[in-house]
């Protein structure tokens, strides 16, 4: 959900946007805040993805992963909003697949199918940021923005789909490899961390 602070409405002005605050910080710092919880989450999922492929836990990294993409979502919806948008829905999507790795791994400990049930669901949830963080890339920066200025045209949609196309190939390396891995095979990897 990175930088959702597409302002809802266009009635907004650049003075309001200056001195509104969102939970005690201006929009433009709230802003920041968000996206940088939401890169620290990229790259410590993309961390956690290695250690999935490699059949290793990477615990200290993966709790990073979970809290900033969990926060990455929550303060997506601290933005001023009058609907639900389509970044709503995918934070909606991002907290239950979340919720649902974070009880695999916490209440279940990778026991039995809980152990592919987290790597499908962490992978899905690295996903949904870095599909963020491409729709958000065609959205601010200017020279996307000339190849996609509605998002629907074939670079946008070709990007999208490599990207999808990527992590559904990883997804599925990482649930052969770290569910293939006996349960000591997979133990906390402090040092890496």
């Amino acid at each position: 959900m990175i930088a959702t602070a597409t302002i809802a409405t266009a009635t907004i002005t650049t003075a309001t946007i200056a001195t509104a605050t969102i939970f005690g910080m201006t929009i433009p710092t709230y802003t920041l805040m968000h996206v940088l919880v939401s890169l620290i989450g990229i790259v410590s999922g993309f961390v956690v993805m290695y250690g999935l492929l490699s059949g290793k836990r990477l615990d200290r990294w993966t709790a990073l992963f979970l809290t900033s993409t969990v926060a990455t979502s929550v303060t997506g919806f601290g933005f001023p909003f009058t609907h639900l948008s389509p970044a709503h829905k995918v934070g909606i999507v991002s907290l239950a697949v979340l919720t649902i790795a974070i009880v695999a791994r916490h209440a279940y400990h990778l026991e039995g199918g809980w152990r592919r049930t987290y790597v499908v669901c962490a992978a899905m949830a690295l996903y949904l940021n870095v599909f963020v963080l491409v729709v958000q890339s065609f959205e601010k920066a200017p020279a996307l923005r000339a190849l996609a200025p509605t998002q629907k045209e074939p670079p946008f949609l070709v990007t999208q789909l490599v990207i999808l196309a990527l992590f559904i190939v990883l997804t599925i390396v990482a649930a052969k490899r770290f569910t293939s891995q006996p349960t000591g095979a997979a133990r906390p990897v402090s040092r890496a961390a």
